[in-house]
């Protein structure tokens, strides 16, 4: 599927809101010339009317601020997205802002096939995405590099695109997942002049100012600069907020010339109030009767989550020729997060006196309508991630035996390492743990008052270092006919790490505030493995418009796949598990170049992934066995483009059916309910037959916007996702929200836009843990932007 849009030029005059929205849908779909010249002509006239009335620069083609949108990011993609064997969706900042999606979790919730987990995951509370079926959490890059930290990724404002790339993508990215990869496409300088000032105000304390400049410094210098402050308050919610700043400087040196460099920075820093939202359990359709549905379940004076990110980007470039040419980035990250988090978890017991739960009288003396806090609560993760990464690629185009092949060849390195101390806030001076006292199901009291004592309770390190050479060649043997072949070979060596605490008052080094020494370090678990990924697709174009294509491609994912992953003695000694992913497609550009219509049939088969096993003499557990299977047939529509001169469109869906073929391991399967085995022999593979978790069968997302006449535009969203699986028989409930915009151009200068996002004020989760809690989505709200461009 290829979904486009574009980012028009910022030229003089600057342009206008409206002429931003028609250019970005007049370019969905980058097409060859019409048959229809009368209609070509009219479609034209149309569009510069529009462009000149609102005094903008009109777009032939697509273009992203002076540079084409024809193909992915990554210089490992040599051809356009209509020659790309493989289901690629991007996402442009005009799009993003016409939408009033900010947000990398708003972003994504618009496209089809794609949840969020509810937990906190190994490495602390952030995102956590799972794309058609499998985990994606790790799978996210940025300029095509890894950004493996987990933390929530808030803003867009130094982004110029999104690119979701479906399918095994480990030959691309390196070690990772069958689902999928999202790209963020950092903003850099470039050879314009513009400078574009938004500010934004709204409903639930919602304010935002961002700044986009560029200036040319001689003849081919230029600087850029981004900034960003922001804050609002969670619709329909008592507590949760969110408040940031940030700051992006970027210059670019000779980029008129064969040899360029590219030097850019990133600041962000993050104050939010951690989303975990309200207690949960299928039985009950949802949440549970007689609870406050805007109340926190958490502490609000103890809880946060405060994000410190800070990357630093080189990026050189030297054309040998007009065939051959030099890219290598280099970037330093670091990311840290202190959170404090009280997750909604515990014992409840309703007004009827049942523990959902259990479905049974509550007991221990439990008044009813009460809710008992257990779990993590007011628990300390402080992680640090910090990342050093280097990709140089080297593209050459050449004919050889009357083929002609786009080759490109490239060696990566990269290194990571992750902390993360945790600690209770709970605690008496002595490092005992407090009493925590019963809250009203109706009236929760999230403002904690009892003794709060920082106790270090545990401390974790992680390693990762990657190393990969890889090779793309696209073999072109005629007008009709393409191979795309490409493979990667890497080393990727992690270990993970534990210390030992002792849990009292701290009198001598090493220590750390509070209460808690660490004395010493556990047992490290490491993992080594050499990697093989590999992809072919084979296109065919009935017409110069159109193509049909065929692709296999496999992922390996290794025991320590991420930094912050996880990896013990039952993990790290096996081997990586292996996924492969097919898909038959096809592509077709309309309408003089302003449609595109897109559909493919896909397979992601998980072939062996982890599963416990047992000695069969003591029942203890053992290393883990590859005998889990599980697998997803998908279906993926698209259309995106311009119907009309004034009516663009951008709409998808997906159909995902998905099944677990294997849950445990043949051992079990064969011994059911003995040696340490919990299956029984009445339900040997509890799991097989079911849905994934996670993977909603159906999904659609539509975006479409209409021009009247240069000064007025209207816009219009939605969004559907089926239920799906957690645990179980247990099933979170779908939902369809909707959104809509007005834009107003005033005059060269200035322009408005009022968002109205959740239109209808639909109650909805966005994530959701099996019988515990969701995250609701965010209720109606409404944000005014005036654009001011000079």
């Amino acid at each position: 599927m290829i979904s486009r849009h574009t980012v028009p030029a910022l030229r003089r005059p600057a342009p206008s809101l409206v002429a931003l929205a028609i250019a970005s849908a007049l370019a969905m779909g980058a097409l060859p010339a019409l048959a229809d010249p009368v209609a070509d002509a009219e479609l034209d006239a149309s569009l510069d009317a529009i462009a000149d009335a609102s005094g903008a620069t009109r777009l032939d083609g697509i273009e992203v601020q002076g540079e084409t949108l024809d193909k992915p990011a990554s210089p490992k993609y040599t051809e356009a997205l209509l020659d790309t064997p493989q289901t690629i969706t991007v996402i442009d900042k005009t799009t993003m802002d016409q939408q009033g999606l900010v947000g990398l979790r708003d972003i994504l919730t618009t496209l089809p096939g794609i949840t969020f987990g509810a937990g906190e995951g190994g490495g602390g509370y952030g995102d956590s995405i799972n794309l058609r079926g499998f985990s994606a959490t790790s799978d996210i890059t940025v300029d095509g590099v890894r950004d493996s930290a987990q933390y929530t990724r808030t803003d867009n404002f130094n982004l110029e695109s999104l690119e979701l790339v479906n399918g095994a993508n480990s030959v691309h990215s390196g070690a990772g997942s069958v689902g999928g990869n999202i790209n963020l496409v950092s903003k850099a300088a470039r050879l314009e002049e513009f400078s574009v000032l938004s500010l934004g105000a709204g409903t639930d304390s919602y304010g935002r100012a961002t700044f986009d400049t560029n200036h040319v410094l001689g003849n081919d210098t230029a600087f850029r600069l981004n900034a960003m402050v922001h804050r609002n308050d969670v619709p329909d919610r008592d507590h949760e907020d969110f408040s940031r700043w940030g700051i992006a400087p970027s210059i670019g040196f000779a980029l008129d010339s064969d040899t360029r460099l590219t030097l850019s920075a990133l600041v962000q820093k993050d104050e939010n109030t951690p989303q975990y939202g309200l207690p949960y359990f299928s039985a009950y359709g949802g949440t549970l009767p007689g609870i406050d549905e805007e109340g926190y379940y958490g502490y609000s004076n103890l809880d946060r989550q405060d994000i410190d990110n800070t990357s630093f980007t080189a990026v050189f470039e030297h054309d040998f020729s007009d065939s051959v040419g030099l890219r290598s980035l280099a970037r330093y990250q670091r990311v840290d997060q202190d959170a404090v988090l009280s997750a909604t978890q515990g014992t409840w017991c309703l007004a009827s006196g049942i523990n959902p739960a259990t479905g049974l009288a509550c007991t221990g003396g439990q008044p009813a309508n009460t809710y008992q806090p257990s779990g993590p609560r007011g628990l300390s993760r402080k992680t640090v991630n910090s990342l050093a990464t280097s990709q140089t690629d080297l593209t050459s185009r050449f004919e050889a035996g009357g083929i002609e092949h786009a080759l490109v060849t490239g060696v990566a390195f990269t290194s990571e390492h992750f902390d993360l101390d945790t600690g209770s806030l709970l605690r008496n001076p002595d490092g005992s743990l407090v009493v925590l006292p019963r809250m009203d199901l109706s009236n929760p009291e999230s403002t904690w008052t009892g003794p709060v004592n920082y106790t270090l309770t545990g401390r974790t390190e992680g390693q990762l270092s990657n190393a990969a050479i890889y090779a793309f060649d696209t073999l072109r043997f005629n007008d009709q006919w393409m191979l795309n072949l490409g493979a990667r070979y890497e080393q990727n060596e992690g270990s993970s790490g534990t210390w030992a605490v002792v849990q009292a008052p701290a009198i001598t080094a090493p220590a750390i505030p509070g209460i808690g020494t660490v004395t010493g370090k556990n047992a490290s678990f490491e993992n080594d493995e050499r990697l093989f990924s590999y992809r072919a697709g084979v296109v065919y174009k009935p017409a110069e418009n159109g193509s049909v294509y065929f692709s296999y491609s496999n992922s390996k994912t290794p025991s320590k796949a991420s930094v912050n992953g996880s990896c013990t003695a039952l993990t790290c000694g096996v081997e990586p598990e292996t996924a492969v992913n097919y898909e038959l497609g096809t592509k077709w550009d309309l309408v003089d170049q302003r449609l595109a219509l897109t559909a493919a049939i896909f397979r992601n088969d998980r072939e062996n992934y982890k599963v416990a096993d047992f000695d069969p003499v003591t029942g203890l557990p053992i290393e883990q066995q590859l005998e889990g299977q599980a697998r997803v047939d998908g279906v993926s529509l698209g259309v995106a483009g311009h119907i009309t001169p004034a009516w663009s469109i951008f709409a998808n869906a997906t159909f995902l059916d998905s099944e677990v073929l294997q849950s445990v391991s043949d051992n079990c399967l064969a011994t059911p309910g003995q040696n340490g085995c919990t299956n029984t022999p009445a339900n040997p593979d509890p799991e097989a037959g079911l849905p994934i978790v996670q993977t909603p069968e159906k999904s659609a997302s539509l975006w479409t916007t209409y021009a009247l006449a240069s000064d007025w535009i209207l816009g219009y969203g939605t969004t559907y996702q089926d239920g799906f699986r957690l645990a179980g028989s247990n099933y979170a409930k779908g939902f369809i929200t909707h959104r809509a915009m007005v834009g107003y151009t005033v005059n060269d200068t200035l322009s408005l836009q009022l968002n109205v996002n959740n239109l209808f004020d639909k109650d909805y989760f966005v994530r959701v843990r099996n019988n515990g809690w969701a995250t609701p989505g965010e209720a109606r709200s409404v944000m005014l932007t005036a654009n001011l461009a000079f």
